[in-house]
Protein backbone atom coordinates (compact mmCIF):
# COMPACT_ATOMS: atom_id res chain seq x y z
CA UNK A 1 0.00 0.00 0.00
CA UNK A 2 1.33 3.18 -1.27
CA UNK A 3 0.03 6.59 1.27
CA UNK A 4 1.11 9.48 -0.29
CA UNK A 5 1.04 12.58 2.55
CA UNK A 6 0.03 16.16 1.46
CA UNK A 7 0.89 19.28 3.83
CA UNK A 8 -0.56 22.04 4.84
CA UNK A 9 2.04 23.79 6.85
CA UNK A 10 1.07 25.87 10.10
CA UNK A 11 2.45 29.46 11.28
CA UNK A 12 5.46 28.38 13.91
CA UNK A 13 5.16 29.65 17.27
CA UNK A 14 7.72 32.61 17.52
CA UNK A 15 10.82 31.24 18.05
CA UNK A 16 11.15 33.11 21.45
CA UNK A 17 8.13 31.86 23.01
CA UNK A 18 8.82 27.99 21.81
CA UNK A 19 12.06 29.09 23.46
CA UNK A 20 10.60 29.87 26.78
CA UNK A 21 8.46 26.83 26.42
CA UNK A 22 11.27 24.39 26.02
CA UNK A 23 13.21 25.72 29.03
CA UNK A 24 11.03 23.59 31.55
CA UNK A 25 8.05 21.34 29.71
CA UNK A 26 5.55 20.14 31.69
CA UNK A 27 4.86 16.90 30.29
CA UNK A 28 1.66 16.16 27.89
CA UNK A 29 0.64 20.03 28.28
CA UNK A 30 2.32 21.56 25.09
CA UNK A 31 2.16 20.81 21.79
CA UNK A 32 4.01 21.50 18.59
CA UNK A 33 2.84 23.18 15.59
CA UNK A 34 1.69 20.44 13.53
CA UNK A 35 0.20 16.76 13.82
CA UNK A 36 -0.63 14.08 11.53
CA UNK A 37 -3.93 12.87 10.28
CA UNK A 38 -4.81 9.39 8.47
CA UNK A 39 -8.35 8.40 7.76
CA UNK A 40 -9.63 5.17 6.77
CA UNK A 41 -13.14 3.49 5.97
CA UNK A 42 -14.47 0.00 4.48
CA UNK A 43 -14.69 1.53 0.98
CA UNK A 44 -11.18 3.14 0.63
CA UNK A 45 -9.01 2.15 3.37
CA UNK A 46 -6.41 4.18 4.12
CA UNK A 47 -6.88 7.72 2.49
CA UNK A 48 -6.06 11.18 2.95
CA UNK A 49 -2.82 11.06 4.50
CA UNK A 50 -2.30 14.69 5.49
CA UNK A 51 0.42 17.09 8.12
CA UNK A 52 -1.71 20.22 9.05
CA UNK A 53 -1.81 23.04 11.79
CA UNK A 54 -2.06 21.22 15.61
CA UNK A 55 -5.86 22.30 16.76
CA UNK A 56 -9.12 20.62 17.46
CA UNK A 57 -11.10 17.74 15.76
CA UNK A 58 -14.64 18.01 14.55
CA UNK A 59 -16.29 15.05 15.33
CA UNK A 60 -19.91 13.78 15.23
CA UNK A 61 -21.26 13.78 18.44
CA UNK A 62 -22.34 10.35 18.16
CA UNK A 63 -18.59 8.91 16.66
CA UNK A 64 -18.11 5.32 18.27
CA UNK A 65 -15.20 6.29 19.81
CA UNK A 66 -17.33 8.37 22.53
CA UNK A 67 -19.88 5.58 23.42
CA UNK A 68 -18.50 2.02 22.15
CA UNK A 69 -14.86 2.74 23.62
CA UNK A 70 -12.93 1.77 20.60
CA UNK A 71 -9.44 3.57 20.64
CA UNK A 72 -5.65 2.73 20.60
CA UNK A 73 -2.30 4.73 21.42
CA UNK A 74 1.26 4.84 21.33
CA UNK A 75 4.28 6.79 23.26
CA UNK A 76 7.36 7.11 21.93
CA UNK A 77 10.19 10.00 22.11
CA UNK A 78 12.36 11.80 19.70
CA UNK A 79 15.74 12.51 21.28
CA UNK A 80 18.30 15.47 19.88
CA UNK A 81 21.80 14.25 19.57
CA UNK A 82 24.89 16.46 20.66
CA UNK A 83 25.54 16.61 16.55
CA UNK A 84 22.28 17.85 15.93
CA UNK A 85 20.69 14.96 14.57
CA UNK A 86 17.39 13.77 15.51
CA UNK A 87 16.29 10.15 16.41
CA UNK A 88 13.66 7.88 17.91
CA UNK A 89 14.02 4.32 19.16
CA UNK A 90 12.79 1.10 18.13
CA UNK A 91 9.92 2.85 16.15
CA UNK A 92 8.55 -0.56 14.09
CA UNK A 93 8.18 -1.97 17.78
CA UNK A 94 5.79 0.83 18.90
CA UNK A 95 4.46 0.10 15.06
CA UNK A 96 4.05 -3.62 15.83
CA UNK A 97 2.39 -3.40 19.15
CA UNK A 98 -0.05 -0.88 17.52
CA UNK A 99 -1.35 -3.50 15.30
CA UNK A 100 -1.78 -6.05 17.90
CA UNK A 101 -3.71 -3.36 19.63
CA UNK A 102 -5.75 -2.93 16.79
CA UNK A 103 -6.41 -6.05 16.52
CA UNK A 104 -7.47 -6.86 19.94
CA UNK A 105 -9.66 -3.74 19.88
CA UNK A 106 -11.31 -4.91 16.31
CA UNK A 107 -9.72 -1.81 14.33
CA UNK A 108 -7.75 -2.07 11.11
CA UNK A 109 -3.96 -2.17 10.93
CA UNK A 110 -1.98 0.80 9.73
CA UNK A 111 1.09 -0.39 7.70
CA UNK A 112 4.32 -0.36 9.59
CA UNK A 113 5.82 1.74 7.13
CA UNK A 114 3.59 4.47 7.00
CA UNK A 115 3.18 4.67 10.92
CA UNK A 116 6.97 5.73 10.62
CA UNK A 117 6.87 8.15 8.11
CA UNK A 118 3.94 9.76 10.16
CA UNK A 119 6.92 9.66 12.77
CA UNK A 120 9.26 11.41 10.26
CA UNK A 121 6.91 13.76 8.31
CA UNK A 122 5.94 15.30 11.70
CA UNK A 123 9.17 15.33 13.54
CA UNK A 124 11.08 16.96 10.51
CA UNK A 125 8.60 18.85 10.33
CA UNK A 126 8.62 20.31 13.75
CA UNK A 127 12.62 19.57 14.53
CA UNK A 128 13.07 23.10 16.41
CA UNK A 129 10.67 21.63 18.98
CA UNK A 130 13.13 18.91 20.01
CA UNK A 131 14.75 19.82 22.95
CA UNK A 132 18.67 19.73 23.30
CA UNK A 133 18.82 19.31 27.06
CA UNK A 134 20.08 16.12 28.35
CA UNK A 135 16.94 14.25 29.54
CA UNK A 136 14.19 16.30 27.71
CA UNK A 137 13.05 14.62 24.54
CA UNK A 138 9.82 15.17 22.11
CA UNK A 139 7.17 12.74 23.34
CA UNK A 140 5.27 11.39 20.42
CA UNK A 141 1.75 10.68 20.75
CA UNK A 142 0.12 8.11 17.90
CA UNK A 143 -3.38 7.41 18.31
CA UNK A 144 -6.73 5.85 16.44
CA UNK A 145 -10.12 6.44 17.43
CA UNK A 146 -13.30 4.81 15.78
CA UNK A 147 -15.02 7.90 14.05
CA UNK A 148 -17.89 6.23 12.24
CA UNK A 149 -21.28 8.77 13.07
CA UNK A 150 -23.88 6.47 14.39
CA UNK A 151 -24.78 4.57 17.61
CA UNK A 152 -27.62 2.19 15.76
CA UNK A 153 -25.62 -1.32 16.72
CA UNK A 154 -23.15 -2.64 18.77
CA UNK A 155 -20.68 -3.39 16.54
CA UNK A 156 -16.83 -2.33 15.06
CA UNK A 157 -16.77 1.03 13.75
CA UNK A 158 -16.85 1.41 9.97
CA UNK A 159 -14.43 4.57 9.65
CA UNK A 160 -11.49 5.52 11.87
CA UNK A 161 -8.16 8.38 12.10
CA UNK A 162 -4.98 7.49 12.78
CA UNK A 163 -3.01 10.58 14.18
CA UNK A 164 0.32 12.07 15.71
CA UNK A 165 0.92 14.51 18.34
CA UNK A 166 3.89 15.82 19.55
CA UNK A 167 4.57 17.34 22.85
CA UNK A 168 8.11 18.79 24.19
CA UNK A 169 8.80 16.87 27.81
CA UNK A 170 11.35 16.68 30.97
CA UNK A 171 11.33 14.21 33.14
CA UNK A 172 8.40 12.23 33.61
CA UNK A 173 8.32 11.98 37.04
CA UNK A 174 8.85 15.12 39.14
CA UNK A 175 11.24 13.08 41.85
CA UNK A 176 13.62 12.09 38.33
CA UNK A 177 15.65 8.98 39.12
CA UNK A 178 14.74 9.49 42.81
CA UNK A 179 13.86 6.26 44.42
CA UNK A 180 9.68 6.28 43.78
CA UNK A 181 7.31 4.95 46.51
CA UNK A 182 3.97 3.09 45.49
CA UNK A 183 1.10 1.74 47.00
CA UNK A 184 0.43 -1.96 46.09
CA UNK A 185 -3.56 -2.45 45.67
CA UNK A 186 -5.79 -4.87 46.93
CA UNK A 187 -8.94 -3.04 46.13
CA UNK A 188 -8.86 -3.14 42.45
CA UNK A 189 -7.67 -4.99 39.39
CA UNK A 190 -6.07 -3.49 36.08
CA UNK A 191 -7.10 -6.50 34.04
CA UNK A 192 -8.38 -9.77 33.87
CA UNK A 193 -7.16 -12.85 31.45
CA UNK A 194 -9.07 -12.47 28.04
CA UNK A 195 -9.54 -9.06 28.51
CA UNK A 196 -8.11 -6.33 26.92
CA UNK A 197 -4.89 -5.76 29.46
CA UNK A 198 -2.03 -6.35 26.65
CA UNK A 199 -3.54 -3.88 24.46
CA UNK A 200 -2.80 -0.44 24.86
CA UNK A 201 -6.12 1.71 25.04
CA UNK A 202 -7.73 4.21 26.84
CA UNK A 203 -10.00 2.19 28.74
CA UNK A 204 -7.03 0.48 30.53
CA UNK A 205 -5.79 3.82 32.10
CA UNK A 206 -9.78 5.20 32.86
CA UNK A 207 -10.54 2.04 34.91
CA UNK A 208 -7.15 2.78 37.01
CA UNK A 209 -7.57 6.29 37.31
CA UNK A 210 -9.30 5.65 41.23
CA UNK A 211 -6.54 3.24 42.32
CA UNK A 212 -4.02 5.98 41.27
CA UNK A 213 -6.47 8.54 43.39
CA UNK A 214 -6.11 6.36 46.32
CA UNK A 215 -1.90 5.81 46.23
CA UNK A 216 -1.73 9.71 45.83
CA UNK A 217 -3.72 9.62 49.04
CA UNK A 218 -1.46 7.59 50.45
CA UNK A 219 1.21 9.65 49.97
CA UNK A 220 2.81 7.61 46.66
CA UNK A 221 4.28 8.12 43.56
CA UNK A 222 2.12 5.15 41.80
CA UNK A 223 0.12 2.35 41.93
CA UNK A 224 1.04 -1.58 41.31
CA UNK A 225 -1.61 -3.95 40.09
CA UNK A 226 -1.90 -7.57 41.12
CA UNK A 227 -3.17 -10.29 39.21
CA UNK A 228 -7.42 -10.21 38.97
CA UNK A 229 -7.54 -14.45 39.94
CA UNK A 230 -6.04 -14.46 42.88
CA UNK A 231 -4.97 -10.34 43.51
CA UNK A 232 -1.46 -11.82 44.85
CA UNK A 233 0.85 -12.00 41.52
CA UNK A 234 2.75 -8.90 40.50
CA UNK A 235 1.70 -7.58 37.04
CA UNK A 236 2.83 -4.02 36.63
CA UNK A 237 2.96 -0.61 37.75
CA UNK A 238 0.71 2.20 36.79
CA UNK A 239 2.41 3.27 33.75
CA UNK A 240 5.09 0.84 33.68
CA UNK A 241 6.90 -2.02 33.79
CA UNK A 242 8.58 -3.17 36.62
CA UNK A 243 11.60 -5.28 37.31
CA UNK A 244 13.07 -7.44 40.19
CA UNK A 245 16.89 -7.71 40.93
CA UNK A 246 18.54 -10.02 43.00
CA UNK A 247 21.98 -9.46 42.85
CA UNK A 248 22.91 -10.32 39.09
CA UNK A 249 19.57 -11.57 38.08
CA UNK A 250 16.50 -9.62 37.11
CA UNK A 251 13.14 -10.88 36.69
CA UNK A 252 9.95 -8.98 35.36
CA UNK A 253 6.24 -10.13 35.47
CA UNK A 254 5.40 -12.71 32.61
CA UNK A 255 3.50 -11.70 29.74
CA UNK A 256 0.76 -13.19 30.87
CA UNK A 257 -2.05 -11.22 28.76
CA UNK A 258 -2.75 -9.30 31.20
CA UNK A 259 -0.02 -6.64 31.09
CA UNK A 260 1.27 -4.49 28.55
CA UNK A 261 4.31 -5.93 26.61
CA UNK A 262 6.62 -3.09 27.01
CA UNK A 263 9.03 -1.76 24.43
CA UNK A 264 11.31 -0.68 27.43
CA UNK A 265 10.53 -3.61 29.15
CA UNK A 266 11.90 -5.64 26.03
CA UNK A 267 14.63 -3.32 25.71
CA UNK A 268 15.70 -3.54 29.22
CA UNK A 269 15.69 -7.88 28.62
CA UNK A 270 18.18 -7.62 25.99
CA UNK A 271 20.38 -4.92 27.32
CA UNK A 272 20.87 -6.79 30.80
CA UNK A 273 21.55 -10.33 29.39
CA UNK A 274 24.17 -8.10 26.66
CA UNK A 275 25.90 -6.33 30.31
CA UNK A 276 26.12 -10.04 31.24
CA UNK A 277 23.09 -10.44 33.97
CA UNK A 278 20.78 -13.23 33.91
CA UNK A 279 17.73 -11.66 32.89
CA UNK A 280 14.33 -13.83 33.04
CA UNK A 281 10.56 -13.70 33.27
CA UNK A 282 8.29 -15.11 36.18
CA UNK A 283 5.91 -14.44 39.03
CA UNK A 284 6.59 -12.48 42.05
CA UNK A 285 3.99 -12.78 44.52
CA UNK A 286 2.76 -9.78 46.99
CA UNK A 287 4.24 -11.75 49.96
CA UNK A 288 7.60 -12.52 48.10
CA UNK A 289 8.08 -9.16 47.44
CA UNK A 290 7.96 -7.87 51.09
CA UNK A 291 9.93 -11.53 52.46
CA UNK A 292 12.64 -10.88 50.10
CA UNK A 293 13.12 -7.17 50.77
CA UNK A 294 13.25 -7.59 54.50
CA UNK A 295 15.47 -10.52 53.89
CA UNK A 296 17.74 -8.47 52.08
CA UNK A 297 17.78 -11.04 49.04
CA UNK A 298 16.13 -8.59 46.78
CA UNK A 299 18.28 -5.75 46.59
CA UNK A 300 16.61 -3.27 44.08
CA UNK A 301 13.12 -2.73 42.21
CA UNK A 302 12.58 -1.06 39.30
CA UNK A 303 9.79 0.63 36.43
CA UNK A 304 10.69 0.92 33.02
CA UNK A 305 8.59 2.36 30.80
CA UNK A 306 8.66 5.06 27.51
CA UNK A 307 8.01 8.13 29.58
CA UNK A 308 9.92 7.07 32.86
CA UNK A 309 12.58 5.50 31.24
CA UNK A 310 14.18 3.28 34.51
CA UNK A 311 13.32 4.34 37.62
CA UNK A 312 13.91 2.92 41.10
CA UNK A 313 11.53 1.60 43.25
CA UNK A 314 13.03 2.52 47.07
CA UNK A 315 9.27 1.99 48.92
CA UNK A 316 5.99 0.19 49.64
CA UNK A 317 3.12 0.60 50.87
CA UNK A 318 0.00 -1.52 51.75
CA UNK A 319 -3.12 -1.97 53.90
CA UNK A 320 -0.53 -5.08 55.43
CA UNK A 321 2.22 -2.85 56.15
CA UNK A 322 5.19 -1.14 54.32
CA UNK A 323 8.73 -1.70 53.56
CA UNK A 324 11.90 -0.48 51.89
CA UNK A 325 14.14 -2.18 48.91
CA UNK A 326 17.81 -1.96 49.20
CA UNK A 327 18.05 0.41 51.80
CA UNK A 328 15.92 2.76 49.33
CA UNK A 329 18.20 4.27 47.52
CA UNK A 330 18.99 3.98 43.63
CA UNK A 331 20.80 0.40 43.12
CA UNK A 332 23.74 -0.38 40.81
CA UNK A 333 21.96 -2.55 38.44
CA UNK A 334 19.15 0.01 38.01
CA UNK A 335 21.62 2.91 37.41
CA UNK A 336 23.91 0.97 35.26
CA UNK A 337 20.72 0.13 32.78
CA UNK A 338 19.29 3.15 32.99
CA UNK A 339 22.79 4.97 32.14
CA UNK A 340 22.90 2.39 28.97
CA UNK A 341 19.80 2.89 27.83
CA UNK A 342 19.70 6.58 27.91
CA UNK A 343 23.43 6.79 26.54
CA UNK A 344 21.75 4.59 23.26
CA UNK A 345 19.20 6.81 23.00
CA UNK A 346 21.91 10.17 23.60
CA UNK A 347 24.58 8.46 21.42
CA UNK A 348 26.78 8.88 23.94
CA UNK A 349 26.62 4.67 24.10
CA UNK A 350 27.22 2.10 21.37
CA UNK A 351 23.74 0.92 20.00
CA UNK A 352 25.01 -3.03 19.27
CA UNK A 353 21.05 -3.59 18.98
CA UNK A 354 20.20 -1.33 15.80
CA UNK A 355 17.21 0.29 18.30
CA UNK A 356 18.33 3.94 17.37
CA UNK A 357 16.28 5.43 13.94
CA UNK A 358 17.61 8.41 12.36
CA UNK A 359 14.58 11.20 11.25
CA UNK A 360 16.92 14.11 10.67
Amino acid sequence: MTITFTTEPAVPLPAEKRAALLEAPAFGEVFTDHMISIDWDRDRGWHDARLHPYGPLVLDPSAQVFHYGQEVFEGMKAYRRPDGTVVTFRPYANAARLNRSCARMAMPELPEETFVEALELLVTTDRDWVPDRPGHSLYLRPFMIATQHTIGFYGPSAAYRFMVIASPAASYFKAGAKPLTVWLSQDYTRAAPGGTGEAKCGGNYAGTLVAQAQAREKGCDQVVWLDSAERRWVDEMGTSNLFFVYGERLVTPELSGTLLAGVTRDSVLALAADLGYQAEEGRISMEQWRADAESGVLTEVFSCGTSSMVTPVGFVRSVDGDWTIGGGVPGPVTSRLREELSGIQAGSRPDPFGWVHKIA
